[in-house]
């Protein structure tokens, strides 16, 4: 049985002032462990140390033999590739087979599609059959079948698996535990993201409950306190000797009598101050994060047009000798459209051809591509300073709520593809988008930002057009879809086919 295992680990990078990692003590078990959290709350961090990339500042890690790290990015062909194609044993043939790898794809790396890089580069990491296995976001950009060919071989792995990625079904359908990391902190819960996501939030709900008590006791506390000082302050102006005449005796005499009384009553008051500190110490330890409040779409965001927009029924080029066939679709002010399909069938075609249908103004159509490349970027941020600052207050706000920092964003000269998005729906917002068409909005989001753009977009009135191979995401907040297939009958060719999401 392969170990693997943190002990009290620190790690921190020279350009960061706080560590990543601190005093992380965590047992990986054999099956899938999901590694969750926000972009920078150390998940590729902790993936590199358990493979022994990095070495930790302090603590120790406890690795099996053999540990493989699969990466993110797949610019190359992986390490051992060629060995992979070379084999002839039964579990490397398996591979290939199941995954559909050809013998000339390291000659044609550069033309191979994100997915088929991602079947080659995990197929050469199982072939390995290392003991533990670390995955960066193996599914980004890949389609519904593609995914499921990696959900079924990964399932077969026997090993200690560590799975960092936004893909919830996988997560779902794999992790027997999720780490779910928090600055430097990181709480291990049983069961898949979602189970794990459901138990935080029951545990954020019972501290909630338990602050709201302690913030009672406090106040009731507070006015105890206030009660009884006023009840002293008025029994010591009463036993006053200022006001007895020279002679009176026995009038001081009760007053002296009443003061040693007092002086022994005045201990339950110590004990009173003594619980009011208590009370407020420990109010101050339940600290409860607060929740963003995502309602901030403009009631003009709605079209008053009875359509967004209409596209003919026939055919639109599709490639070099295909085509794509369209029924007749309509969009109302306030549809909702998931555009799904596998790659290469025509969607984005699909997009393109839409977004060159619609009369509406260009400042209320916010299109928001797959991928941003960085002079997009620069201009992105460039067009926010240019805002009004009515606007650009309007704009912080939303992105505050979907999880950056806009004032760093707004620093920056060259934001990630994440953030950009960020941005471009943000200033959707700001400028009272009618329709927003996003091309696989989650690609590049941590899980905390996918799930506050669900609710965003949940909230939004004007009309939606979403391309996405998350089903989950879609199934939140579409209510149409548009399925683009290709045609057996005629290679080159595929159709659209509207149905209920």
């Amino acid at each position: 049985m392969a170990c693997l295992a943190f002990e009290n680990v620190f790690f921190a990078y020279d350009t960061l002032a706080e560590p990543i990692v601190a005093g992380l003590s965590v047992p990986f078990p054999d099956g899938w462990t999901g590694i969750v959290g926000p972009n920078g709350a150390g998940k590729t961090t902790l993936l590199l140390l358990a493979a022994g990339l990095i070495e930790p500042l302090a603590g120790t890690i406890h690795r099996p033999r053999s540990v493989v790290y699969c990466p993110q990015r797949t610019d190359e062909p992986p390490e051992g590739f060629d060995v992979l194609l070379a084999a002839t044993d039964a579990v490397s043939c398996g591979l290939r087979g199941r995954l559909g790898i050809g013998a000339d794809w390291p000659a044609r790396w550069d033309t191979l599609s994100h997915g088929e890089r991602k079947r080659a580069q995990i197929a050469t990491a199982l072939g390995q059959r290392p003991e533990a296995l670390a995955l960066d976001e193996p599914t980004n950009h890949i389609d519904a079948d593609g995914r499921a060919l990696l959900r079924a071989e990964l399932a077969g792995y026997d090993g200690v698996g560590l799975l960092v990625s936004h893909d919830r079904e996988l997560l779902d359908g794999l992790c027997r535990q999720c780490l779910f990391l928090d600055g430097p902190g990181a709480t291990l819960r049983p069961g898949g993201y979602t189970a794990g996501a459901e138990q935080a939030r029951a545990e954020t709900e019972s501290l909630r409950r338990r602050r709201g008590q302690a913030a009672g006791e406090v106040r009731k506390l507070r006015k105890e306190l206030v009660r009884r000082r006023e009840k002293a302050s008025r029994e010591h102006r009463d036993r006053s000797k200022r006001k007895l005449a020279r002679h009176d005796s026995d009038g001081r005499a009760r007053i002296d009598a009443a003061r040693v009384a007092d002086s022994k009553a005045g201990q339950p008051l110590r004990q009173l101050r003594g619980r009011q500190a208590q009370a407020q110490a420990k109010l101050a330890d339940l600290y409860v994060k607060k929740e963003a409040n995502l309602g901030i779409w403009l009631p003009e965001a709605r079209s008053r047009r009875d359509r967004l927009l209409r596209l003919e029924a026939g055919s639109i080029p599709l490639g070099a000798d295909g085509r794509l066939v369209l029924p007749e679709l309509a969009m109302g002010p306030a549809d909702r459209v998931a555009v799904t399909g596998p790659n290469g069938a025509g969607k984005s075609t699909l997009v393109r051809h839409l977004l060159s249908q619609t009369d509406l103004p260009a400042d209320k159509v916010l299109y928001i591509p797959q991928e941003l490349d960085a002079e997009r970027s620069r201009q992105v941020v460039a067009e926010v300073r240019g805002l009004r600052p009515s606007e650009l207050g309007v704009l912080m706000t939303m992105v505050s709520r979907l999880g950056s920092d806009p004032q760093r964003l707004l620093e920056t000269d060259l934001p990630s593809p994440g953030e950009t998005r960020k941005l471009l729906l943000a200033i959707g917002a700001v400028r009272a988008a009618h329709l927003i068409v996003m091309d696989e909005p989650t690609n590049h989001l941590d899980l905390p930002s996918i799930e506050a753009l669900e609710t965003a977009l949940a909230a939004c009135p004007c009309g939606l057009v979403l391309v996405s191979h998350d089903l989950r995401f879609l199934g939140r907040l579409a209510t149409i879809r548009w399925d683009v297939r290709p045609m057996a009958e005629r290679p080159g060719w595929s159709q659209v086919r509207v149905g209920a999401m």
